[in-house]
């Protein structure tokens, strides 16, 4: 059963951590993708039981040279087992920058827009699944849970099997554990 949040938002991750990793272990699913630029919403599923990947924000991101997540945080993360990837967002790339200086919209935007009619959690979690089966980070074919957010902590969790980005309409969106009900305006 899907739960609903009235507001997207940080106040939602505790809750969103708890139904992702309760369905995970209902499913006998061990891989959970989570989205987590700082690491507070990844430490809701540290010392859980299952095999987490953290997806951070590129390099560069909020300013040319920096990373949001502290090197003391990183290494926090990575002593627990967890994976971390700092990579290239899958549909960010170098169409963003086509977009920002030319205009108009390119694939990788459209598939953006399209699953955020969703709400942009699922727009992240789908792309984060994505970003970290390319990694060679989680297994190829087999449900994982995805848990992502509207901008700081997390309000969306699915099930789901993703598929490489050069078959992404592959994945498979198997259940919507949660989202909110309102975008984040």
């Amino acid at each position: 059963m899907t739960v609903y949040f009235e507001v997207p938002g940080r106040h939602n991750t505790e809750q969103t951590a708890s139904i992702a990793l309760k369905r995970a272990q209902e499913l006998g699913i061990k891989h959970i993708v989570v989205a987590s630029n700082t690491g507070y919403t990844a430490e809701f599923f540290t010392g859980k039981g299952v095999n987490l990947t953290c997806v951070t924000h590129q390099q560069g991101f909020r300013e040319p040279g920096t990373n949001e997540m502290s090197q003391e945080m990183r290494e926090n993360l990575t002593n627990q087992g967890v994976n971390v990837l700092t990579t290239t967002h899958l549909f960010g790339n170098v169409e963003r920058a086509v977009t920002n200086k030319f205009g108009g919209l390119y694939p990788g935007g459209i598939i953006s827009h399209t699953l955020r009619m969703f709400s942009q959690g699922t727009k992240v979690a789908v792309e984060i699944a994505v970003m970290a089966l390319d990694a060679g980070m989680i297994p190829y074919g087999e449900p994982i849970v995805s848990v992502a957010g509207s901008g700081g902590g997390a309000d969306t969790a699915l099930v789901l099997i993703p598929s490489h980005s050069n078959t992404v309409f592959d994945t498979q969106i198997l259940e919507i554990l949660c989202k909110p009900l309102t975008r984040k305006k």
